[in-house]
């Protein structure tokens, strides 16, 4: 879906302080960018930024990292995140434009981050686009590498074949699915995978179930 143009958000996220247009330069030192100590989760693909505002006022003490691709989606996310800290200092909050396909551009080891959030990801339901997935088994590999012992990956998505396929994914690559739904807002849950993006609300109001997954590194073996 093409997205209308914003000539406002290019120079409104320039003036962002918790926005970064190069992120590639803070390889390997995101943990110091923020000012104080804490663990990283990253959201890949964040959109308009409702999953992280939902999380972010209500746990100060977790650095949140949300990655999309355009200043016209990042711009709004930008404003849903202020909207939700309501005139609050946003200290633990980074937004940037990246291609989630070179995340290893922009995050190296150092980077470790407790918790990788995958929610609505493109199903690039055709077979010869499944490599380009975000849990395709050769992405879980690179997520490996920037997650500490245990860290887990959460997935949420609306469609069908792409939730069984990345549950197999995740065995393949070496995770453990501790936790899975096929209909996440009809179980009893209550933690941070039940904040709803853009997206989960619209399909929600359409009667469509939302299928989700947690899963954590295994050890490689020997």
């Amino acid at each position: 879906m093409r997205m209308r143009s914003k000539p406002w958000a290019k120079p409104e996220l320039e003036a962002c302080p918790f926005f970064l247009r190069h992120p590639e330069e803070q390889k390997d030192r995101w943990h110091a960018w923020f000012p104080e100590e804490g663990p990283i989760h990253l959201e890949l693909g964040c959109g308009k930024g409702y999953f992280i505002a939902g999380l972010a006022p209500l746990h100060p003490e977790i650095h949140y990292i949300g990655i999309d691709l355009k200043d016209v989606v990042l711009a709004p996310a930008k404003r849903v995140i202020e909207a939700a800290f309501d005139g609050k200092p946003i200290r633990n909050v980074a937004l940037t434009g990246h291609d989630i396909e070179r995340l290893r551009e922009m995050m190296g080891e150092a980077d470790q981050v407790e918790r990788i959030y995958i929610n609505f990801c493109n199903p690039w339901p055709k077979p010869r686009h499944w490599k380009r997935r975000l849990t395709y088994p050769t992405r879980l590999e690179d997520y490996r590498t920037l997650l500490v012992p245990q860290g887990e990956i959460w997935f949420k998505t609306d469609d069908g074949p792409l939730y069984r396929d990345t549950l197999r994914y995740f065995a393949d690559a070496g995770y453990e699915v501790y936790w899975t739904t096929e209909d996440l807002h009809a179980d009893p849950c209550s933690d941070e995978i039940t904040v709803m993006t853009e997206h989960e609300r619209m399909f929600s109001e359409q009667g469509i179930r939302i299928k989700a997954a947690k899963a954590r590194v295994l050890p490689r073996k020997e």
